[in-house]
């Protein structure tokens, strides 16, 4: 008897580790792949600009890009969270699992009258990449910020840009610009990490390691290779 109850024991524990990885894969399905989508679409669109959106030398630059898609004007001025997005590092020509983020506490005015924005910001080193793993950086002030200069305008970008450890894009009506982000709080997003990579997984290993992405992530790594190889043979 005492068998038998540990083997209906044991597909108890089996089962409900399948449920587990059940519940996983549908949190993936939801919220965050919606956000990797509209991220993917974001890298898309700068591939479209290549004279109008940001210069290629500044992107093949970047240690880490940001795309924070759909931030919208109603939340603006409340002071709470309204920004979700992701975080992809590079990895020699490889870019690595996305680290999903959010943004809170912006005080800027959106751009062109426009009802939403996407937010795109280059991380420009690893030093600044390190700091938004820490909880809620203050952007100007823990990590140095400024508007980024677009297309061709990377020639006469001024010191200031050129020292900051981001560089930060807007994109409005399918024009992007330059915007200072300075005062937002930016810090990863742990319940939508938890949900994508398990709970014993930090956000280091996420953006420098070698944590498999999940299958939903693909659109958007394919367009940041895109972007590379796009720069790369430009070269």
């Amino acid at each position: 008897m005492r068998q038998g109850n540990v083997g209906h024991q044991s597909v108890f524990v089996v089962l409900a580790w399948l449920v587990a990885i059940g519940t996983a894969a549908a949190a993936i399905s939801t919220a965050e792949a919606k956000r990797l989508r509209a991220a993917a679409e974001v890298v898309r669109a700068l591939r479209d600009l290549p004279d109008k959106g940001i210069p290629e030398k500044l992107w093949d630059r970047a240690e880490c890009v940001i795309v924070i898609p759909g931030v919208k004007k109603a939340a603006l001025g409340i002071g709470g969270e309204f920004g979700r997005g992701v975080m992809s590092c590079r990895n020699g020509a490889r870019w690595n699992a996305p680290l999903f983020m959010q943004l809170a506490k912006g005080s800027w005015g959106l751009q062109f009258g426009a009802a939403e924005i996407d937010l795109v910001l280059l991380v420009m080193n690893r030093e600044g990449a390190e700091k938004l793993l820490n909880n809620k950086v203050s952007l100007g002030v823990g990590a140095s910020v400024a508007a980024g200069p677009i297309g061709r305008a990377a020639n006469a970008a001024t010191d200031a840009q050129m020292r900051s450890e981001i560089l930060s894009y807007s994109r409005a009506r399918g024009i992007f610009a330059g915007i200072d982000i300075s005062g937002g709080a930016l810090s990863p997003d742990k319940d939508a990490n938890t949900d994508v990579y398990g709970p014993n997984v930090d956000a280091k290993a996420i953006a420098f390691g070698d944590v498999p992405p999940p299958p939903e992530a693909s659109p958007l790594l394919r367009q940041l290779s895109r972007q590379t190889s796009a720069t790369t043979a430009g070269r």
